[in-house]
């Protein structure tokens, strides 16, 4: 019963970083393999994969050295500083309605997939639909439990599986060769955002009290098989459209596999970013309301119509939005959990269960890829 209970603690941990990672970012895979070529984007899936596992390693050291449970910015300012500290703040508020515009775009793209033959409307009409939906559930703080994640990552299986069985068989192998260097740094950040999830890290430690050995094994496997799905998702995808591959990945489907196969698959992505839309929305409105003592109309306004605002002003293109989130705020959240990595190695407050080898080659690696990324992606989107 020991064992049982041990290995359904590891289970838990493993999903809960599975559920954190896979979400809105899996649909953006198939459009930029198909944009740069798929042998470019599979060469940025594998050493993204790597480089993201050693950040959620590097991250896992951390919070096994710190006494007390923090996160990003609590351990900025405990380790860099308070200058470090409010960095962290801005980035992190960056990511925030970054994400929130992202989900936006892709949930108003999914209900007109899904209601728009019944009364027609444009995105940016189902995009308020969904927007207005959102706010009123974040106003009035429905929270969701954390099962939900594991139900999502279990829908997002399933999904793939029945793309798997009716578009096996018509993958055209000839839209997996070639490649466009124009679009040669696209897939770096939309990568990066689908891939990062140090947020659950802390949590994963909590999961396993009394078993912080398992953490490493459980680290591993919750951003390995993220990564596994993706490919699978991406080659179905892209094999079965090509070039005609949309943002949203589900909508070229139609014509190849039917509407019924895409309208399941577009109303597991419409949950997948309703439920990812309100926990960020609610977690954003508690940081104005306890951290900075706002009123709770105020709160629920900047949390909520600041990204609306966005999509208004223009900004509409999902690729583009989580490309640059995942370009500068994953970047720059990467940056920041090396230069915590290596201060917790001198000033932790205990003895972790594992330890990196070579943390300064490793830190001096990362950092640099995190700086060519951000650059190379920022002048690709530019141009």
């Amino acid at each position: 019963m020991e064992k049982l209970f041990k290995r359904f603690k590891l289970l838990c941990a493993v999903a809960v970083l599975i559920g954190t990672i896979v979400g809105a970012g899996t649909f953006g895979l198939p459009f930029v393999f198909s944009q740069s070529g798929f042998s470019v984007g599979l060469f940025y899936l594998v050493i993204l994969t790597g480089i993201v596992m050693l950040i959620h390693l590097a991250y896992g050291e951390v919070a096994l050295r710190t006494e007390g449970s923090y996160r990003l910015v609590g351990y900025a300012g405990k380790y860099l500083g308070p200058k470090a500290k409010l960095f962290a703040t801005v980035v992190a508020l960056f990511e925030y309605y970054g994400s929130l515009l992202a989900y936006i775009i892709l949930g108003g793209e999914f209900l007109r997939l899904i209601l728009g033959r019944f009364f027609g409307g444009s995105e940016t009409v189902w995009a308020m639909v969904f927007f207005i939906i959102g706010t009123i559930v974040i106003g009035l703080g429905i929270k969701f439990i954390s099962g939900g994640e594991l139900f999502m990552t279990l829908g997002m299986v399933a999904v793939i599986a029945l793309l798997l069985y009716k578009g096996g068989p018509i993958v055209n192998y000839e839209y997996f060769s070639g490649f466009d260097w124009r679009y040669l740094f696209l897939p770096y950040g939309v990568m990066l955002f689908s891939l990062a999830g140090s947020v659950a890290v802390p949590e994963m430690r909590q999961i396993l009290a009394g078993q912080e050995k398992r953490l490493k094994g459980a680290i591993f496997w919750g951003t390995l098989i993220p990564a596994i799905m993706y490919f699978f998702f991406a080659w179905l995808v892209v094999g079965v459209t090509g070039p005609t591959t949309t943002e949203d990945a589900i909508l070229g489907l139609v014509p190849f596999l039917g509407n019924w196969v895409v309208q399941a698959g577009a109303i597991f992505g419409l949950l997948a970013v309703f439920t990812s839309f309100m926990v960020l929305g609610v977690s954003l409105k508690n940081i104005y309301i306890k951290d900075y003592n706002l009123p709770k109309v105020a709160a629920l306004f900047l949390a909520c119509f600041v990204p609306m605002a966005a999509y208004f002003i223009g900004i509409k293109s999902f690729i583009l939005v989580v490309g640059i989130v995942g370009a500068v705020a994953s970047g720059l959240d990467g940056i920041l959990t090396v230069l915590i990595f290596l201060r917790a190695k001198d000033k932790g407050d205990r003895r972790p269960e594992y330890s990196l080898k070579r943390s300064r080659l490793l830190a001096n690696f990362l950092i640099f890829i995190f700086s060519l990324g951000l650059v190379a992606s920022l002048w690709s989107f530019l141009n």
